[in-house]
């Protein structure tokens, strides 16, 4: 089985192609822009017949998307998150029709959440900002695209590598340069979310490139709990070794994410993917949080992606 791997490079990208050069028989090829690439593309080009050119001569099985930015200027956002997907979705047509494709879509998609209620899929999308819009136009070119597609709806995810334009990467990053007696700054934690381990995202992502059926369109990736976005900061210090009261090295004045007002609540109805999937998510916030503070002190532990 050739398995292509879009942005294996990236956080959720080098944990995806980890997993999937584990699967029985499966050779794994690096898509991207970078000279180790196995496969020389680069999709905010946005040229579908290069595209298609690059997946002749790969000739894969499955494609894997983990390309997307989750900030940056608009057009950076359009171009990697909304019309990179259709380009893809049309080179695959083009050059590998019966190719499986899988990409990683995001809660940000959805937008606020009925009270506390689950998110599933047939939730409204209603995303507030233009990275949730860009988001929801790549799945709707990946659903709409008549391909052997599915979209893996990934939530907070959370773990080693984390990058720092995330909030357990970020805080990770600026506790370890903080030292044990110094103090960081954060926004309001008191919002909660579904964090999720990217090794339980990886391994969806490998259920999903062997699935022997048909899948679901759009399937949701979390662990099915919310949890108070406070617990980051208070797993990192009990990892660090400088107890877990927030409040003595923590300072919750800083400015904060406009989304996390606007949301304050949001957790993800996982049944659909665990039953078509036959997976479930495995790790703990906890061991999350000190598998990412640990790789955070390792000498040449992986850059952020």
């Amino acid at each position: 089985m050739r398995i292509l791997v879009l942005g294996a490079t990236g956080f959720l990208g080098r944990h995806a192609a980890d997993r999937l050069r584990a699967l029985p028989g499966a050779r794994v090829l690096g898509g991207g822009r970078g000279p180790g690439a196995d496969v020389p593309v680069d999709l905010a080009a946005g040229d579908p017949a290069a595209l298609a050119e690059a997946l002749r001569a790969a000739a894969p099985d499955t494609v894997v998307n983990c390309v997307g930015a989750v900030g940056g200027s608009a057009l950076a956002l359009t171009s990697l998150n909304a019309h990179a997907p259709a380009v893809l979705c049309e080179a695959v047509r083009r050059a590998a029709p019966d190719a499986r494709l899988v990409h990683l879509g995001s809660a940000g998609e959805y937008g606020p959440a009925d009270g506390h209620r689950p998110v599933g899929e047939g939730h409204p999308a209603r995303p507030l900002g233009l990275y949730g819009a860009t988001k929801l136009a790549g799945t709707l070119a990946v659903t709409g695209s008549g391909l052997d597609a599915v979209v893996l709806r990934v939530f907070n995810p959370v773990g080693p590598g984390a990058p720092d334009a995330s909030l357990p990467g970020r805080l990770a990053a600026e506790l370890r340069k903080a030292g044990p007696d110094g103090r960081v700054r954060t926004g309001d934690l008191s919002a909660y979310r579904d964090f999720v381990d990217a090794r339980d995202v990886a391994e969806a992502i490998a259920c999903a490139v062997t699935a022997p059926r048909p899948l679901p369109g759009v399937l949701n990736i979390g662990s099915g709990t919310a949890r108070p976005v406070r617990d980051i900061a208070e797993g990192l210090l009990r990892a660090a070794g400088r107890g877990d009261h927030v409040g003595d090295r923590v300072d919750e004045d800083g400015d904060g994410s406009p989304r996390s007002a606007a949301v304050p609540w949001i957790q993800a109805d996982i049944t659909a993917a665990c039953r078509a999937l036959d997976w479930a998510p495995r790790h703990s916030l906890e061991d999350s949080l000190a598998d990412l503070w640990a790789a955070t002190g390792e000498p040449g532990a992986e850059a952020p992606g």
